[in-house]
């Protein structure tokens, strides 16, 4: 845990670097938070605080869930997240390792829901709000600041091009696009990468997962790019654009809620690739990665039975 910590490090740098302040207050809000509600719970539960407290998972799950969070959501939508995926994502299935759905990603989807105008707030890269200013934001100020954070991002600003009938070719002109995905956000995309191969050669995750994720969408993407190039986006954007790696590396790789067979590891991340590309280009969110991981956790208990590796001696 200890060392997904720290390969996520040189992104979330990078992401508060072009997002502002906001980025590094959710990270540290939602860590106060996971481990506040966690030792609550464990105390409830008369399980031993220390043991379980420091064992690193706890600050992965508040780090991913502060990522795909609005770097200026207000405190609260943090909180409500955190509350869900710590508390009933987590516990009340059993505590760490019997957890079916992924905390992080069921706290970020819950808040989603919940709170879909205030996930909406972005500044423009490189154009945020100062210290102070972030903080009375994230308190819940957000309406005195509209020209601080009415930027969009590069999805959001794809697909709603793409519903006014414009061709991709008109949309890529908006500021927001880069050379191969967002501006400024395609170099976050490439930490997440990095910091993927850094867990690779540590071996703290399988190679198999993240490739079998990345190549079934750029197969995917590159089909409907092949077929119509004006309305399907190329698959270099696909994979860098939103939480695409960031999901190959540090999600799907989560080995409670995925599958744990060899081979339904593999059925795992090229689900997830699937519904996350169906929910992208045809859905009513910018990005489906959380959708498309929630819905294959659903899936996690029939890979593993269909894919049951045979015992020795077995017919």
């Amino acid at each position: 845990m200890l060392q997904v910590s720290i390969a996520l490090v040189p992104g979330i740098l990078c992401y508060a670097w072009i997002m502002g302040w906001g980025v590094i207050l959710q990270c540290l809000l939602a860590i106060l938070f996971a481990t506040t509600l966690e030792s609550i719970v464990l105390l409830i539960r008369r399980i031993p605080v220390k043991a379980f407290l420091f064992d690193g998972s706890t600050v992965v799950t508040a780090l991913l869930f502060a990522i795909c969070l609005s770097p200026y959501a207000p405190w609260w939508a943090n909180l409500a997240g955190i509350a869900f995926g710590v508390v009933v994502i987590k516990h009340c299935y059993g505590g760490l390792g019997q957890n079916i759905f992924n905390p992080a990603i069921a706290g970020y989807v819950f808040t989603l829901l919940c709170f879909p105008m205030e996930l909406s707030i972005y500044p423009d890269p490189g154009n945020y709000p100062g210290f102070l200013d972030t903080i009375r934001i994230i308190n819940g100020n957000f309406p005195h600041y509209p020209d601080a954070i009415a930027g969009a991002t590069v999805l959001s600003t794809l697909k709603s091009g793409l519903h006014d009938m414009k061709m991709i070719s008109e949309i890529s002109q908006s500021p927001v696009f880069g050379v191969l995905a967002g501006r400024s956000t395609e170099w976050i995309a490439a930490l997440w990468f990095a910091g993927g191969i850094f867990l690779i050669v540590r071996k703290i995750i399988k190679w198999q997962v993240p490739v079998v994720f990345l190549g079934t969408m750029f197969l995917i993407s590159l089909v409907f790019y092949w077929f119509d190039s004006s309305h399907y986006p190329s698959p270099v954007f696909t994979l860098f654009a939103g939480g695409s790696m960031l999901a190959a590396f540090f999600i799907i790789t989560e080995p409670v809620s995925s599958s744990t067979t060899p081979a339904g590891r593999l059925l795992f991340a090229a689900g997830t690739a699937i519904f996350a590309y169906i929910i992208r280009t045809w859905g009513n969110y910018p990005d489906g990665i959380a959708f498309a991981v929630l819905i294959m956790n659903f899936s996690a208990p029939l890979l593993d039975r269909l894919t049951r590796p045979r015992v020795l001696g077995e017919r």
